[in-house]
């Protein structure tokens, strides 16, 4: 006679390894991976601070993107104890992870001990259904997924750079993106500026790539600021905002934005493009080089053209701004190596890529202070970039 199935249950966790809620507390706070096991649905109705979403379900296809350190401790939970029970028996002897345990009582017993559970915000059917790829990935999940509907990104520019950005950042979910522009659609931009169309030539390009987000993704709040980005107005703008995407195309303007952020601790995933070649850079302040670490001072006007003079390929502004909205995410999500202290210049011709490690200034005139000091005096202004450009050169 087969053993019932009360009996195997009995058997597997003779052979495992059960915790207490009260020592699964100790082990988040010691580093521990605590994953939930349940599905979606009761994840989402209430889970453990700390704790990472893999339903049982798909655990041992989706484990290693959760934890792919098989040495690294991990408690596992349910509803009661019986799920995570079976799983802990999977990823200890069929998957080869070192410390694997499961909570006893599951999350009814850390409920019933009066420990805090943290409810994610409610995410509807059909932002599931948008979202779903998203939520399939271990590193996103419909944690990640609401850490992206929360962000709020600014980007420096409807053109070029921003036109990939913007669409792939609204197609994530990214809530609120601020684009900053005080053009208009030209016939000209449409080679490249692809959030425009040819109906919209002479429209602001704010309110043109608001509306093709809106046709997108209606998740997404775009807020126009149809202005030039300038010393009067920088500081009201930038601290209703997470990240900021720097388009930009001149000098003066990326010394103001760098000195702004720096002193707001605001990252700025960067990016330059001409005729062929790209850079990418993202800049995120006292952890890694500003953008005057990398700059010290701007390059003769000679040797920095504008696309406008010299002309880009089409493409290479969709290929930078998709890298741009790649390291965006990344920040938002916390995942992967973003491109902090590395420049990356892509060459289109040659379909390579190199990359150059940028190192912190230790005498940089912006990073080496402290933020409330980075500016010109102590009326709190910032330096006339215009003019230290022109002299410059």
């Amino acid at each position: 006679m087969s053993p019932s199935g009360a009996e195997v249950l009995r058997q597997i966790k003779s052979r495992i390894e059960e915790v207490d809620p009260s020592e699964v507390r100790d082990r988040l706070s010691g580093g521990a991976v605590v994953i939930d096991v349940r599905e979606a649905e009761e994840w989402a109705a209430g889970h453990l601070p700390g704790a990472v979403h893999v339903p049982r379900s798909s655990l041992e296809t989706r484990i290693e993107g959760a934890v792919g350190d098989r040495s690294v401790p991990i408690v596992l939970y349910c509803a009661s104890g019986n799920r995570s029970a079976w799983a802990t028996r999977s990823l200890s002897e069929d998957l080869g992870y070192e410390h694997v345990s499961s909570m006893t009582g599951g999350i009814t017993l850390w409920k019933d001990r009066g420990y805090p559970v943290e409810v994610p915000k409610f995410m509807s059917a059909e932002q599931r259904d948008r979202y779903s790829r998203h939520i399939l990935l271990p590193e996103v999940g419909l944690e990640g997924q609401q850490k992206l509907l929360d962000a709020r990104v600014l980007l420096l520019g409807a053109g070029g750079l921003g036109s990939p950005t913007a669409l792939y950042l609204a197609a994530a979910g990214v809530g609120t993106l601020g684009i900053v522009d005080d053009d208009v659609v030209d016939v000209s931009n449409l080679q490249r500026q692809v959030i425009h169309n040819t109906e919209r030539v002479g429209v602001p390009k704010v309110e043109s790539a608001a509306a093709t987000i809106a046709a997108l993704n209606p998740d997404v709040n775009v807020v126009q600021h149809r202005l030039r980005l300038g010393p009067d107005n920088i500081m009201d703008i930038l601290p209703d905002y997470d990240i900021v995407v720097d388009g930009l195309d001149n000098f003066p303007t990326r010394y103001l934005l760098n000195d702004a952020t720096v002193r707001l601790r605001i990252p700025v995933v960067s990016a330059a493009i001409l005729g062929f070649d790209g850079q990418l850079s993202v800049f995120k302040p006292y952890e890694g080089p500003c953008y005057r670490c990398l700059f010290p001072v701007p390059p003769p006007a000679e040797l920095a053209p504008s696309c406008g003079a010299n002309g880009v390929i089409g493409v290479l502004p969709g290929t930078m701004g998709l890298l741009q909205a790649t390291e965006v995410i990344k920040l938002i999500l916390d995942i992967g190596n973003p491109l902090i202290g590395r420049l990356l210049m892509y060459d289109a011709l040659a379909a390579s890529v190199t990359e150059v490690k940028v190192r912190r200034d230790p005498a940089c005139p912006i990073c080496s202070r402290a933020p409330e000091e980075i500016t010109d005096d102590e009326l709190g202004v910032f330096p006339d970039y215009e003019a230290f450009c022109a002299g410059a050169h």
